[in-house]
């Protein structure tokens, strides 16, 4: 019983430092993006190349502040930062259909809509990368 709440508490404060990541990664995705649109790109290539360096941003810190390694854990960095890139292009490819949903057929702004899919993909990037991308493995005597 008071392993479960241990680990919940652990799972409370890493949800917390993972929205503070995520702050930052939404600062810089949103930047980009922005800088983007400012720069006549498309509204869907801005919000690419923001989420590429969003999640360049989260897996370095999500890695070094957020879901660090325990003693007895081991983690291959190749794997899991395989496994952010592919848990954030799940989000991407969500993101940008949720966006041209927003955008073309909803008619909701095209600066407006990001942070409209915020709520569902925050909670979705925990999950993926607390239960598989930067899940680690007990070392093996």
């Amino acid at each position: 019983m008071i392993e479960k709440k241990r680990d919940l508490v652990k799972t409370f404060w890493q949800f917390i430092k993972f929205g503070m990541v995520g702050a930052s990664n939404t600062v810089i995705s949103l930047a980009i993006y922005y800088i983007g649109l400012y720069c006549s790109l498309h509204y869907v290539l801005s919000n690419v190349l923001g989420f590429v360096a969003g999640t360049l941003n989260a897996y370095y810190w999500n890695n070094k502040y957020v879901f660090k390694k325990e003693e007895g854990e081991e983690r291959s960095t190749a794997k899991s930062m395989t496994k952010v890139f592919i848990s954030y292009g799940i989000s991407l490819g969500l993101s940008t259909a949720l966006l041209v949903l927003w955008v073309d057929v909803v008619q909701i702004s095209e600066r407006l809509a990001p942070l409209l899919n915020l709520c569902i993909t925050i909670p979705l990037n925990f999950v993926m990368n607390k239960f598989w991308a930067f899940r680690a493995e007990r070392k093996r005597p």
